[in-house]
């Protein structure tokens, strides 16, 4: 790959073709492609590139689905609570939902999933003690003063992304439905819509599928104050149907009802402990979306061409780490990205070709309605701000092709956004050619990040890191991202079944209870010993927020003898605590802003060393135990300083010399050591020009850069 040419897609736009060319020039793309809601002319097609077609192929199919209205998706939708005043109550069960978005299934096969709940006595209303009729429940026999809910299976009307391009983008085309894959009808039809789809489009090189065939759950509000009532990229919610739960009891032998997904009304969100049922759900899903994609891949490659997959919007059951992805023989997958974590999940799927979509999209209007390309906007700063997330992942790890989606025409007089873009795409290339000759350095310290999810959630959470700010554990991604070393993702099932071996550091990192802490599966004693042998061995412990918190046992957080301090709830109201004093004594540039505190922490023994504190509270120490050492961290904001500090709790804390893998003496900069080509990449993070000192195995030099620079330097 040439560094002013290839492994770059572009999006065209009939109506533009000079742009479009031009643009192709400029950013040296050897593919273009379509954005939704645009489309190809001949002259683009024909002008020598490689052409990617995007299709979701559950949706632009209004037709057949108001032909065939029981082949939509639904979803299991809970009431807001109703408190019933007397013996009978009605609900509205969709009351508060955007009616846009959702129908009621109030056929007989809809109705006989529908339940009624008394959510204060916790017990499900029996069928003889309410009706339905036009829309709205009756409850008889209610308790007065009780509080009600109703949950409900509907249709869902409106395709979820469809749905956002319109408000985004005032889109005023037809509201587009979605089919569901697993009525056999809709899947005849899909097949042969296919089939028909790969004819009419001879020059479509890559059939660029927008995920597949369930939407992550997104579920809108009446109310404009909450339009977003419930989002969760990982959710499972939306791909239930009569037909799913007829599979599953076939499967399993028992049947789910509406409350394993309801769940009391917060609905089976990813950061919650998953339930067994859900888990057994999950992965009949993962193994349908399997078997019918590979059908879907069979049909292009008939046809001579290639099955890209993109991995977001409709990509649930298709997890790329999860055990079916890799049998459906995707030719590459394509991620958008915002963050770090974002490009390491892309680049270590088991596919021939990853690639990665930069952000800004080219839209009016970006994320939380900042006017991206549109009067007040800014899409160069966006456009950097991104890059500096991506570029550090990048030197870590491969990608092979980059690119943009949207609408081309906005580029037009934002000459700054489209030289920020011209630069990453030749630092993009030269990253690429590095990794070809051979990988980075690497230290010899394998971290293993421990969750409920383990692999499956490998370099993820549940969505995008504007999504998931405020969650320790993305932010520690984001951090380990761009760091020399190896990173592992490990469930408690594995540490159980012996995991443990090989990895130096293990990271806990949530809040009680949910699924990235862990909640009650520390009350295992088998899970407690398996780490607590391993720390006594030899190996570190760090704990972030309320790492291991768990209710039942003599200490809040399981592993508090390992850690040397304990969450407290009220449980110590009566004890003492420790006194101390701050003792930064450690080789490590302790960032305070990067390490919030979390309340209720204290010190459960006296050699527990305080490293960072804050109104008497620690949210930063240090503790010997055995061979091995602990960390607790009150939590963890990511930045450039904050991923320095982890990097160098690691090396401290395991005894390594970072210098095998290029080391910088300013906090503000980063680098990588391409030891087969002996180059060296150094990134400036900070917005002023820096001069600090790099020390790499072949000795040390001064290097001057700019601000935000990025720098490659051959011995």
């Amino acid at each position: 790959m040439k560094e002013h040419q290839g492994g770059f897609t572009l999006p065209g736009e009939a109506g533009y073709e000079q742009l479009t060319l031009e643009m192709a020039r400029k950013w040296g793309a050897d593919v273009i492609r379509d954005s939704d809601g645009t489309k190809l002319s001949p002259e683009i097609v024909e002008a020598g590139y490689r052409i990617y077609s995007t299709i979701c192929i559950i949706r632009e199919h209004n037709a057949f689905a108001e032909a065939h209205p029981e082949c939509q998706q639904q979803t299991f939708l809970s009431s807001d609570p109703v408190t019933a005043l007397s013996d009978t109550l009605e609900i509205r069960p969709l009351d508060g939902y955007f009616t846009e978005q959702f129908e009621l299934n109030d056929s007989p096969e809809g109705l006989a999933c529908w339940q009624v709940w008394d959510r204060t006595q916790d017990c499900l209303v029996e069928k003889d003690n309410w009706t339905y009729r036009d829309g709205v429940i009756r409850v008889t026999n209610a308790q007065p003063y009780h509080r009600y809910t109703a949950s409900v299976l509907c249709w869902r009307i409106w395709e979820e992304i469809n749905m956002y391009n319109h408000t985004t983008n005032h889109w005023t085309t037809e509201h587009l439905r979605q089919l569901d894959p697993r009525h056999p009808l809709a899947w005849a039809y899909l097949q042969d819509w296919l089939k028909k789809w790969c004819e009419d489009n001879p020059d479509t090189n890559v059939v660029r599928l927008t995920s597949l065939f369930y939407n992550f759950v997104w579920i809108f509000g009446s109310d404009a104050r909450r339009r977003t009532r419930f989002v969760d990229w990982a959710s499972y919610d939306f791909t239930v149907s009569p037909a799913a739960l007829k599979a599953f009891e076939e499967t399993y032998g028992y049947a789910l009802t509406a409350e394993d997904f309801i769940h009391k009304g917060w609905l089976q969100a990813t950061h919650r402990v998953p339930t067994e049922n859900k888990r057994k759900y999950m992965d009949m899903i993962q193994h349908f979306v399997a078997e019918k994609a590979k059908v879907l891949v069979d049909i292009i490659h008939s046809y001579g061409k290639q099955a890209y997959v993109f991995y977001d919007d409709s990509w649930v059951g298709m997890e790329p780490y999860g055990p079916c992805f890799s049998k459906v023989g995707f030719d590459g997958l394509i991620k958008c990205v915002f963050s770090g974590f974002e490009c390491r999940l892309c680049a270590g799927v088991d596919v021939p070709v990853h690639e990665i979509r930069f952000h800004p999209y080219l839209f009016p209007v970006g994320l939380g309605g900042l006017p991206t390309f549109s009067e007040g906007g800014h899409p160069e700063k966006d456009a950097m701000d991104y890059w500096l997330h991506v570029r550090r992942a990048l030197v870590r790890q491969r990608v092979d092709r980059i690119g943009l989606g949207g609408y081309l025409h906005l580029t037009i007089g934002q000459d700054a956004f489209n030289d920020a873009i011209e630069e990453m795409a030749v630092s993009f290339r030269k990253l690429w050619n590095l990794h070809e000759e051979g990988a980075p350095a690497e230290l010899p310290v394998t971290v293993g990040v421990l969750h409920s999810w383990g692999s499956l959630r490998s370099w993820t959470l549940s969505g995008h890191f504007h999504e998931t700010d405020g969650n320790i554990l993305i932010h520690l991604n984001e951090a380990l991202s761009g760091l020399p070393v190896s990173v592992r993702f490990l469930s408690f099932e594995d540490v159980v079944n012996g995991a443990l071996d090989g990895i130096d550091v293990l990271i806990n990192a949530g809040r009680e209870g949910d699924a990235w802490s862990g909640g009650s599966v520390w009350r295992k004693p088998e899970l407690v010993t398996a780490v607590t042998k391993f720390v006594h061995e030899g190996g570190v412990f760090i704990g972030a927020g309320e790492p291991t918190a768990a209710e039942g046992g003599d200490t809040r957080l399981a592993m508090a003898h390992v850690l040397g301090v304990d969450l407290d709830r009220g449980e110590y109201a009566c004890h003492n605590a420790w006194e101390f004093e701050e003792d930064a004594d450690i080789p490590v540039h302790i960032v305070p802003e990067a390490v919030p505190v979390t309340r209720g922490i204290r010190l459960t023994a006296p050699e527990t060393r305080v490293l960072l504190s804050e109104n008497g509270v620690p949210k930063m120490t240090l503790h010997a135990f055995g061979k091995g050492k602990a960390v607790y961290l009150g939590g963890f904001v990511y930045s450039p300083g904050a991923a320095r500090m982890l990097l160098e709790l690691l090396t401290c804390l395991t005894g390594t010399d970072g210098t095998a893998a290029g080391c910088c003496e300013s906090t503000d900069v980063e680098c990588g050591w391409f030891p087969a080509s002996r180059t060296l990449v150094v990134m400036n993070n900070a917005e002023h020009a820096v001069s600090t000192r790099v020390r790499t195995p072949e000795g040390e030099k001064t290097v001057d850069l700019e601000p935000l620079e990025m720098r490659f330097l051959s011995e």
